[in-house]
């Protein structure tokens, strides 16, 4: 059984629900994911081409987004923080 594009072999009610709900989940956790790769990737293409302005602003902005994502749960606050001071050592070793 199908629903909302969604694989379903549970027999009970509320198992299928759970599945829905994971699904949900999922791709919530996946949309956030990708927005983290995408600010990540560009502050390091603003510090490719050295524009530490850019690059200070856009780290800046990855930092908000991290700390976002570890409130929700999608990251745990440890990778956050290490990312984040990761990508703060690569904009000071930089400058």
């Amino acid at each position: 059984m199908t629903r909302k594009g969604v694989s379903i072999l549970a027999n009970i009610k509320s198992a299928q629900k759970r599945i829905l709900v994971t699904a949900k989940n999922t791709a919530a956790n996946r949309r956030i994911k990708s927005q983290l790769k995408t600010a990540i990737r560009r502050f390091e293409e603003a510090l490719e081409s050295q524009n530490y302005e850019e690059a200070k602003s856009r780290l800046k902005f990855v930092e908000k987004k991290l700390y976002q994502a570890a409130a929700k749960g999608t990251i745990h606050k440890s990778k956050a923080s290490r990312k984040i001071s990761r990508l703060a050592k690569k904009l000071n070793k930089a400058i």
